[in-house]
């Protein structure tokens, strides 16, 4: 995994995320997976960035998401780009949902625990506050509050 300084071709953001940073600079992160290792170089070589770094990626999927996230650094905006998604985010314990199709977009406030379904095949755009996002399996309608499987942390 390493951070790009000059791009001067096509990116495809389901494959290579872009990493905004201060001083609005904007760097494709090659090499990059959901791997836990990875993740964690990743934190590691944007942490001068803190919660104002984002990660711009797209997903493609189909059915039920398997996990619940939060973002406690930042808002997280959500933008359907095909299909229809549904986001649904736990709000005092409540299942709060909103659908989207493509063209339209949500905010996921700093700290709220989400989780995104898609309706048949679907692709989303996110652009992230990525900075000590929690995780957890999808066991629940909503989760409990303090509870999550931490993930990537900047040092």
């Amino acid at each position: 995994m390493r951070l790009v300084n000059c791009e001067r071709n096509a990116i495809d953001l389901r494959t290579t995320p872009v990493h905004l940073g201060l001083g609005s600079r904007a760097k494709p992160v090659e090499g990059f997976t959901w791997d836990p290792e990875v993740l964690q170089a990743y934190s590691s070589a944007v942490s001068a960035d803190g919660a104002e770094g984002r990660m711009v990626t797209i997903f493609d999927g189909d059915g039920l998401g398997d996990h619940w996230e939060r973002h406690p650094a930042g808002d997280e905006l959500v933008v359907c780009l095909s299909g229809s998604v549904t986001v649904t985010r736990d709000v005092g314990g409540v299942p709060d949902r909103v659908v989207l199709g493509a063209g339209e977009a949500t905010v996921n406030p700093a700290g709220a625990w989400h989780a995104v379904d898609m309706a048949g095949p679907a692709s989303i755009l996110t652009i992230t506050a990525g900075l000590g996002t929690d995780h957890r399996p999808r066991t629940d309608t909503c989760p409990t509050e303090h509870v999550g499987t931490p993930g990537p942390q900047a040092p």
